[in-house]
């Protein structure tokens, strides 16, 4: 674990595997923190170098004061890849991830070889929608939304399950400033026009169950890039590499060697 001090922002960034390793960026969604990727990293390929970081108001990380933009959480991103050395990655981003890796690939597509966007959008939900989230965390804290939040994310039968409240507690932990700030970026998110431009080999991953970003958003996502895949997890909710990690890395497998990054 260490920390990077990037000015306005002190974030909590974690490497793992060989230097000379093939790159990847992981970037969680909103509401939770680098454990996110744990199931999945043990059933990938040896040999990989990996990044991760807990986004601004997230995890470890400072939380500066609330609202943020899209356009920090890119350049957050960005500042920290620059420091570590990491380029020509594969960037693997779900939920808010996903669209900092939109936005990432077309400010400095050098970075980025190719990306996985895991149940996201080019736009996701309305303004009305996060204003009424941000004032509910405002009034009550996470906790307010935290049953709620778990009907989006995971599937009825994974609500069955004791695992159900490890993530439960996960989300009410994060700073409420935090989680607000992040929604206020979201809310003000619109990248069709841009994601349209982009040309890189690109993977789209939807849960079958999920409420936050249902597959056809994630579908219209994707297909605005020529020539990207698309992949639909069933019996999954908004965190398919939570509730099914062997075919979430079975397919970030296969698209690491069908576009050479392995």
């Amino acid at each position: 674990m260490h920390m990077a001090d990037l000015g306005d922002v002190r974030l909590h960034y974690r490497i793992d595997g060989p230097k000379d390793g093939a790159p990847m960026v992981f970037v969680n969604s909103l509401g939770t923190d680098m454990r996110l990727w744990d199931p999945i990293l043990p059933l990938l390929p040896d040999g990989l170098r990996i990044l991760r970081f807990d986004k601004r108001g997230h995890g470890l990380s400072t939380c500066p004061p609330a609202p943020y933009s899209m356009g920090q959480l890119v350049s957050d991103c960005e500042r920290l890849m620059d420091l570590q050395g990491f380029k020509d990655v594969m960037f693997v981003g779900l939920s808010i991830g996903g669209m900092i890796a939109q936005g990432l690939a077309v400010k400095r597509l050098d970075l980025m070889r190719a990306m996985v966007l895991s149940n996201t959008g080019a736009k996701i939900g309305t303004k009305e929608m996060w204003a009424d989230r941000i004032q509910d965390v405002k009034t009550g804290g996470i906790e307010a939304l935290a049953d709620a939040v778990m009907d989006r994310w995971f599937s009825k039968e994974f609500h069955q399950t004791s695992e159900l409240e490890l993530w439960r507690n996960m989300l009410i932990r994060q700073e409420d400033a935090g989680y607000a700030g992040c929604s206020a970026a979201i809310s003000g998110t619109d990248f069709f026009a841009t994601t349209a431009t982009l040309r890189l080999p690109t993977l789209g991953i939807a849960g079958s169950e999920d409420g936050s970003t249902p597959p056809d958003l994630v579908r219209e996502t994707v297909d605005l890039i020529p020539g990207s895949q698309f992949h639909l997890i069933r019996k999954a909710g908004h965190l398919p590499c939570v509730e099914r990690p062997e075919e979430f890395a079975r397919v970030l497998t296969d698209f690491m060697r069908a576009t050479g990054h392995i």
